[in-house]
């Protein structure tokens, strides 16, 4: 993921406000992870239907946990809010 100037964008961001390294890494999977779910799609072309359909597909496909699935929603909460805008 570190090949493309948006996983980059996010690593300089975080870096520069003194983020922790694990949240860094874990900001970074879940937000390539939504990505590669949404067919390598840029996040500018995406809405919050796509994000709550990801959140789903944790929950149901996944049987991944509340907790772990929160983490994921702000991870793609930091990018709309911090990286996008």
């Amino acid at each position: 993921m570190s090949s493309s100037p948006l996983p980059r964008s996010i690593h300089k961001f975080m870096t520069a406000r003194r983020y922790s390294p694990r949240t860094i890494k874990s900001n970074q999977y879940w937000i390539k992870y939504y990505i590669n779910f949404n067919h390598i799609k840029h996040p500018k072309e995406l809405d919050g239907i796509a994000i709550k359909q990801f959140i789903i597909y944790l929950a149901v496909n996944r049987s991944i946990s509340i907790a772990t699935q929160a983490v994921a929603l702000n991870a793609l909460i930091f990018l709309y809010k911090n990286i996008i805008n």
